[in-house]
């Protein structure tokens, strides 16, 4: 049996500011945008993995979630406690720089970790967690 990802599910608040950032800033392309129901779906992905997308999505995607479970959901985001993903790079100290100098949250600079990856952490303009990793040279 061969499984494999194909989708990740992100809230986000804005999607125009959302769309700066991941496409603009981390260079992903842009593959659907689709409204429903007073809604937003945003999909990207990078170029380089064409079979796994990145869907920014509401945050409670639910038209007939209650406004005390939508200020909830929105509290929980603002606070960046919904959604985290650890994406690799080839380069996370250049990674690191070309993020921060866009203006990105920064949560932790690039470090080595005991676990054999270096990786830094920033917040995506929702505030969810967005980690940059690549495995440790030798």
């Amino acid at each position: 049996m061969d499984i494999n990802l194909s989708q990740c599910f992100i809230a986000v608040d804005d999607h125009d500011k959302a769309l700066a950032f991941y496409r603009d800033v981390l260079g992903m392309e842009v593959r659907g945008d689709v409204g429903f129901e007073g809604m937003r779906w945003v999909t990207v992905g990078s170029p380089a993995q064409p079979d796994v997308d990145i869907v920014l999505e509401p945050p409670l995607a639910d038209p007939n979630a209650s406004a005390a479970d939508k200020a909830a959901m929105a509290e929980l985001l603002a606070k960046g406690h919904l959604r985290g993903v650890i994406l690799t790079t080839d380069d996370v100290d250049a990674t690191f720089e070309h993020i921060r100098a866009a203006g990105a949250e920064v949560l932790q600079e690039p470090v080595d970790q005991p676990y054999g990856v270096r990786d830094c952490a920033f917040r995506d303009p929702a505030g969810n967690m967005l980690r940059f990793k690549q495995p440790r040279k030798g």
